[in-house]
């Protein structure tokens, strides 16, 4: 009888130190525009001085339209916004001779602190994925299927008119 007691007293307390626990919530972190100046708003950034692509740094990826003060040469070109089960995504292509250069997200799912992170997660592989295939035929990131089907028919529809 005192075995059932011990043993039903440790489940409720085991039970209401588990229920009372209070995890902590993680702040949102801004996501750096690679290779250019400014935060995560879809403000302006300044792009990159250099020849090539978008510098991909895990975790950040260039958000808002990179479209400022492009040089000669370079033309900008928005895809549509595709509509997700998780909100809208579009983005902006630069290209030069033809050639994508740079990728920017102008528009990304911002409901909740997992889709922020979904997008950082999921945005980086898929603009370098862009930046290697230079088309629309790249691979959905596993874990983000929504964004990435977002993402790549707002691609497909910038390169439908840059054509």
């Amino acid at each position: 009888m005192r075995r059932v007691i011990l043993a039903v007293t440790g489940t409720i307390a085991g039970l209401v130190a588990l229920l009372s626990f209070k995890s902590h919530v993680p702040s949102a972190p801004v996501a750096a525009t690679a290779g250019g100046s400014g935060g995560a708003s879809s403000s302006s950034s300044s792009p990159s001085s250099g020849g090539g692509q978008t510098e991909v740094v895990p975790g950040a990826f260039p958000q808002g339209s990179i479209a400022r003060n492009l040089p000669a040469g370079e033309t900008a070109v928005n895809g549509k916004v595709a509509s997700t089960s998780y909100g809208p995504v579009q983005i902006q292509l630069i290209k030069r001779a033809s050639k994508i250069v740079k990728v920017a997200v102008l528009v990304q799912p911002p409901n909740t602190l997992h889709d922020v992170q979904i997008g950082e997660f999921a945005f980086p592989k898929l603009i370098s994925e862009t930046l290697a295939a230079q088309n629309g035929k790249i691979d959905a990131v596993s874990g983000a299927t929504y964004t990435s089907a977002g993402y790549i028919q707002s691609l497909q529809s910038a390169l439908d008119k840059r054509s």
